[in-house]
């Protein structure tokens, strides 16, 4: 076990994304992540449960599991105005120019 060489993720992403089609899934992926990191932050500091957070914004737990995981696709604004109200934020909407691909 000794020989064993530790690699923290920060280095292993940082080596993932010298692939291309790593990166470019990766990238494809980053806005849904971006969003579920802020509403885990933004419930943790409330000192709120996925349960309480869904209670108190009209949905399920499970809803609010799919949000935090990354993985809830097709969010409506209205959710996510939902879930905002409930931790003392609004959602920032805006487009911005793609680079092509």
């Amino acid at each position: 076990m000794d020989n064993l060489k530790k690699t923290n993720s920060r280095d292993l992403l940082k080596k993932q994304l010298k692939n291309p089609l790593f990166k470019k899934e990766y990238e494809a992926l980053e806005k849904e992540f971006t969003i579920a990191k802020e509403v885990i932050s933004l419930r943790k500091k409330a000192n709120i449960t996925q349960k309480e957070l869904a209670d108190l914004s009209g949905t399920s737990q499970p809803a609010i599991a799919r949000l935090e995981s990354g993985e809830y696709h097709n969010l409506s604004l209205t959710f996510l105005r939902r879930v905002g109200k409930v931790l003392g934020v609004v959602p920032e909407i805006r487009f911005r120019k793609t680079t092509a691909t």
